[in-house]
């Protein structure tokens, strides 16, 4: 079942015209990367995806409704949304920041604290301070608040960014865990193409434009990646090394799932 669906978006930072007549579908439980080069439109989808900014023509579609037709609480029931640059050094414990991701919920939490954070490996850590958390561990506090949120759709900007190798590998196994095991829909924007081998699916952007998507290996071919990264020949020493790192974490990928 589709969970998140683009159709023919097109959005201008005035007066120039930036994303023309984008159409992409997500389904229900799919780990889903975008990627592209800085400044190739990937923030910017996710920020239509998760209302916070209006298309000037189409739709984005959040069940079966457009986003635009969700107001406050209800759009929230429905997603997340996590900026890459979170307030990591917010004056909160765990607790109380996971615990704020109940406000949607009128009720009755999708999870409780305690629960959430048994799924991101916090479990203990509730009274903590952010401040002493390492970076990863604070990125899992606030997709903790996610869980408890309900949303079934979240959506990351960058959340593998100045992680390094050892929580990039632990939070690509939590999502991967939150989607198979919570019915959870991810899409996440990233740079790493190693990593992006890994995802389900790949949706590839250049200026504002959708100019691939599909599996893995079918998106990240050195013609597409060339063309999206503007690679020439003379960094074909780069692509090689590219394939190796792909194939290596793609080899450790199952020894993370288990």
């Amino acid at each position: 079942m589709t969970t998140l669906e683009f159709a023919n978006v097109s959005f201008s930072y005035l007066p120039k015209p930036f994303i023309h007549r984008m159409s992409f579908s997500v389904a229900e439980g799919e780990l889903v990367g975008l990627m592209g080069s800085n400044g190739a439109g990937k923030s910017t989808i996710l920020k239509l995806a998760a209302g916070l900014l209006s298309p000037r023509e189409g739709n984005v579609m959040v069940g079966k409704k457009a986003i635009r037709s969700y107001r406050g609480k209800e759009r929230a029931r429905h997603l997340a949304y996590l900026p890459q640059i979170l307030d990591l050094q917010a004056p909160f414990r765990v607790g109380e920041l996971v615990r704020m991701g109940a406000y949607p919920q009128e009720g009755s939490q999708a999870l409780s604290v305690e629960e959430a954070l048994q799924v991101v490996g916090l479990q203990g850590k509730e009274k903590k301070q952010l401040a002493e958390l390492s970076g990863g561990e604070r990125r899992r506090a606030y997709i903790a608040m996610t869980l408890v949120q309900g949303a079934k759709v979240l959506l990351l900007d960058e959340p593998l960014a100045s992680l390094d190798i050892k929580y990039q590998f632990d939070l690509y196994k939590l999502l991967k865990d939150i989607v198979r095991e919570k019915g959870v829909t991810v899409v996440m924007s990233l740079h790493d193409m190693g990593m992006g081998a890994l995802l389900d699916r790949l949706l590839l952007v250049k200026e504002g434009e959708l100019i691939a998507q599909g599996d893995p290996a079918g998106v990240l071919t050195d013609e597409l990646v060339r063309d999206a990264f503007d690679l020439n020949e003379s960094l074909s020493v780069y692509m090689t090394a590219n394939r190796f790192v792909s194939r290596a974490l793609a080899v450790a990928a199952p020894q993370c799932q288990s």
